[in-house]
């Protein structure tokens, strides 16, 4: 480990000495002419359309900074082959890891723009907005509490360049653009079809999954096809991909109690073809009670690591139960009590198992996923044209929860003697189609467009059981999903005027309607059962284990929605906005922007936003911009609501998140949901030195949100009044959560990006430099009212583990330096990321001291991550690359014993750095024909 961290440093001391010498060989080579077909990775292109309604034009005359990655040309030698996962090595603004054991958000990659939340980015499609995801993050990830867009949805292999508008722009378009705006813009190839064969995987000797060093195995299938429609310009071009990923085990062995005593004599008597289990239902009441401790006397003499005393004892009880005084004083103590103490090491190897057969799937979860997209235009006449572009997604993962071990309630050993995995089975499937007309009429351009999206989660909970059905439990169960549709109509006119040098004038309107819906699941998935196998309505007998504790119900791992938690909301939004931009001379630029907005169940908001871009010097120009902006709350966040378990501060709990809208809110005192309010500002310059192609971009930026929604903590049932304690009885939960406007934040922080590239004699070479650094804090009151006034239930209703979500779960320095060298055929390209330092949500006793504090957390360290590829275009139609993400196989700094979870957790699964999952190679098959 100390080579591969000197060699760290070393690739990463010569990566900025390459970048400086390039500068001062370009300087020495003024002259060079520059060239436009090399290879572009993470070099922002000059050209950008985003942040303004009067067409393209040279980024650094933005008034508002904007970054234009390139993909189409760089995807042959990207280590990253997702929308995600490539603008986190890219983008050091953006934040976005692969989750585990976070049910559904295994498979959707939360996305952060500048430290803010998931749902303060707005992503555009052609300039469209995309819907977002159904699934709500409830778990403990990075954007808990948050609805994101779904990225994975969107082939990266259909995209032509992304656009990062890195400034609150809600007043441009829209809801959810607090933190900024990505647009996707997809390809217009014709006349080719192009693709790659994409297979890699970990080579990391941290892989503990019995198959070696290598796991994660990824095959990705891309292929890309277009050609032309008439003679005018039309065009259609479509792209399916197929990834196939398989999972990765970062988990350490199982290091708690896994076999009590029972479990040893229960395993004897299976051996001879009884199952104890099949002895009783209810263990309090059986009619075998005799049987029952004759058949533990009789098996317990297998066990031949008993002790004599043991023995002896075991023999000797005649009851099941201890037998106590009037007092409650124990006289005679029963089986129960004298079988309940840890036999794991000698069960483990009675049984020939090893404690890492009961580890915990701790990784990037199991997923299939198919893609296709369309993207399309036919002129009518030379002034109009119409257009439509969308796609189909279908992804199929699968990822574990936490073991259910024999010695646990929740475990039927009458089933499992060992205890099992559970999986959960997550169906993913999202469509998306837009169409519209756009053209000229008496010089304005007019474009009218219907966007439709639409999103769903359906579970499966597989290798599981319903432990209250006992024997008569399935081992898979439909849970129900979510499904989220949105449809958005948009009418757009802009025209540009010869007065000055030049005004733009734009303005449209905007409808969107959208609908959230929670289907229920079977009821096995949800329903408890009693002793004789209908559902418990708490009048009746509860199945028991042997040592009395009643037996859940609901699939274990994921409990599916009841048919009390099966929703169909819809709401509907209307908009116009205005945009007029001043080109008073050819130094001064002057954007200004207002947006009003009506919702159907929470009223109104106007917004507006100004910008400038002052050009001091021919190649140096100021650009500030001041804005105000607003996201409504989601609909999900308004109606969702389901019983999980969760873990929790190491323990697990049966924990409601409830709608905004029912009982136990009201019983809390939790307010109706309103708009999250913000302002922002932003002031930056760019400087370009021609002769020796090199750029500057640097901007400072502050934004302000009020009323912030944030998920609460779980309100335990000790701790709220008598009357909400009641319908959590009712409910059969440990907790609850709901979400609220509970605080207000700021956020400051600076982009400094440097892009260069050389151009001499056949020879590319392509540098950047880009660095975030972003603060967020939650400042001023917390919003409660009434009951939640109590210092107690305040930490609750904004936790702790909240604040570290919010402010620190995420780096707040985050840079890049990366180098694309081209020579002939060749391609070399070599990327440095340092990930700033983080710190874990989990409370915990950090300084050892036995106590815990309030503020104790895992501190997550700094690291960089260097990542090296080298492509070869052997034909002008077949290409190779090979490379690998994470060289030297860097992983986050490790978990303190205590939120390992047994060991399990080695690394922290509440924080958004780079991920888990070691150094990755890979081998990539271009063509082009």
């Amino acid at each position: 480990m100390l080579n591969y961290m000197r060699n760290k440093k070393t690739i990463f001391s010569a990566s900025v000495l390459f970048f400086l010498g390039s500068y001062a060989y370009g300087q020495e080579k003024d002259s060079i002419k520059v060239h436009k077909d090399t290879i572009q990775t993470n070099n922002v292109e000059e050209v950008v359309v985003l942040g303004s309604r009067a067409g393209a034009r040279s980024k650094v005359d933005s008034p508002v900074p904007v970054d234009v990655f390139n993909i189409k040309e760089s995807s042959a030698i990207l280590p990253q082959s997702g929308i995600g996962q490539i603008l986190n090595a890219l983008a050091p603004s953006f934040t976005s890891t692969i989750q585990t054991n976070s049910d559904g958000t295994d498979h959707l990659d939360p996305a952060q723009l500048r430290g803010l939340g998931p749902d303060q980015v707005l992503v555009l499609v052609n300039g469209k907005r995309r819907h977002t995801s159904a699934l709500v993050n409830v778990n403990g990830t990075p954007g808990r509490g948050t609805v994101g867009t779904d990225l994975n949805a969107i082939p990266a292999f259909a995209l032509n360049r992304i656009e990062v508008l890195r400034d609150g722009a809600a007043a441009q378009y829209g809801s959810d653009a607090i933190a900024g705006v990505i647009n996707l813009e997809l390809k217009k190839d014709t006349g080719k079809l192009t693709g790659q064969v994409s297979y890699g995987g970990n080579l990391t000797p941290t892989a503990n999954d019995h198959t070696g060093n290598f796991d994660g195995q990824n095959v990705q299938v891309d292929l890309n096809y277009g050609n032309k429609i008439g003679t005018k310009g039309g065009f259609f071009n479509i792209t399916w991909s197929s990834q196939f990923r398989e999972p990765t085990s970062r988990a350490g062995a199982e290091s708690g109690t896994i076999y009590n005593a029972y479990n040893a004599i229960e395993q004897r008597a299976l051996n001879n073809g009884v199952n104890l289990s099949s002895l009783f239902n209810n263990i309090n009441s059986t009619p075998n009670s005799q049987q029952i401790i004759n058949s533990i006397h009789q098996y317990a003499q297998g066990v031949n690591y008993f002790t004599a005393d043991q023995q002896a004892a075991i023999q000797g009880a005649s009851t099941i139960q201890d037998i106590k005084d009037g007092n409650g004083n124990v006289i005679q103590k029963g089986l129960q009590s004298l079988l309940n103490f840890d036999v794991t090491d000698q069960e483990l190897a009675y049984r020939g198992l090893t404690r890492k057969d009961f580890n915990m799937q701790v990784g990037q979860s199991k997923l299939n996923n198919h893609q296709l997209f369309v993207n399309m235009e036919v002129p009518i006449n030379d002034n109009w044209k119409v257009y439509s572009f969308g796609g189909y997604s279908l992804r199929h993962g699968t990822s574990g929860g936490f073991y259910r071990k024999p010695n646990q309630s929740r475990t039927f050993t009458g089933l499992s003697a060992n205890g099992y995995l559970p999986q959960i089975g997550t169906d993913i499937q999202d469509i998306s189609l837009a169409a519209g007309i756009k053209g000229k009429w008496d010089g304005w351009n007019i474009d009218f467009s219907n966007t439709f999206g639409q999103n769903s989660f359906t579970y499966t909970i597989q290798n599981t059981g319903n432990t209250s059905l006992r024997f008569a439990s399935p081992n898979e169960f439909k849970a129900g999903g979510l499904k989220f549709s949105q449809n958005t109509i948009n009418l757009d006119f802009s025209k540009k005027y010869d007065v000055w040098e030049g005004i733009n004038v734009a303005f449209g309107a905007e409808h969107r309607y959208e609908n959230f819906k929670i289907t229920a699941g079977e009821e096995a998935s949800y329903a408890t059962y009693d002793t004789s196998g209908n559902v418990w309505t708490g009048n009746s007998q509860r199945p028991t284990d042997f040592f009395g504790a009643a037996l859940p119900g609901g699939s274990q791992v994921f409990s599916g929605f009841k048919p009390v938690n099966a929703v169909d909301k819809n709401r509907q939004s209307v908009a116009a906005y205005a945009d007029v931009e001043f080109n008073f001379t050819n130094w001064l630029l002057v954007d200004a922007a207002a947006r009003y907005e009506n919702y159907s169940d929470f009223g109104s908001t106007f917004n507006y936003k100004l910008a400038s871009r002052i050009k001091v010097a021919p190649n140096f120009n100021v650009r500030l911009a001041g804005s105000t902006g607003f996201r409504a709350p989601s609909i999900h966040q308004i109606y969702y609501n389901v019983t999980s378990t969760l873990f929790t501060n190491n323990q697990l709990l049966e924990v409601g998140t409830f709608s905004n809208d029912s009982a136990v809110a009201g019983l809390l005192e939790i307010p109706k949901l309103k708009q999250e309010t913000s302002k922002s500002a932003s002031v930056g310059f760019t400087y370009k030195i021609p002769s020796v192609n090199l750029t500057f971009t640097a901007d400072g930026y502050f934004t302000r949100i009020d009323n912030r929604i944030i998920l609460t903590d779980q309100f335990l049932r000790a701790d709220v009044p008598a009357a909400a304690q009641k319908v959590y009885d009712d409910l059969g939960i440990n907790g609850a959560q709901l979400f609220t406007n509970a605080i207000d934040t700021e956020t400051k922080g600076v982009d400094v990006v440097i892009s260069h590239n050389v151009r001499v004699s056949g020879l590319k070479l392509d540098n950047s430099f880009a660095v975030n650094l972003s603060q967020t804090k939650q400042v001023g009151d917390i919003h409660s009212s009434g009951l939640l006034q109590s210092a107690k239930l305040e930490k609750v209703y904004f936790s702790e583990k909240s604040r570290v979500y919010l402010e620190e779960a995420v780096p707040r320095v985050k840079a890049s330096l990366s180098h694309t060298l081209s020579w002939k055929n060749a391609s070399f390209y070599l990327r440095n990321t340092y990930f700033g330092k983080v710190t874990g949500a989990d409370i915990i006793d950090a300084n050892g001291d036995g106590i815990i504090g309030f503020n104790e957390h895992q501190q997550i360290g700094d690291k960089i991550i260097t990542d090296l590829s080298l492509a070869y275009q052997f034909t002008k139609n077949i290409g190779l690359t090979l490379g690998v993400n994470n060289l030297f196989d860097i992983y986050p700094t490790k978990n303190l014993p205590a939120s390992t979870n047994n060991d399990q957790f080695v690394y922290s699964r509440s924080t958004s750095q780079f991920g888990q999952n070691g150094r990755y190679v890979f081998t990539r098959l271009n063509f082009n024909f």
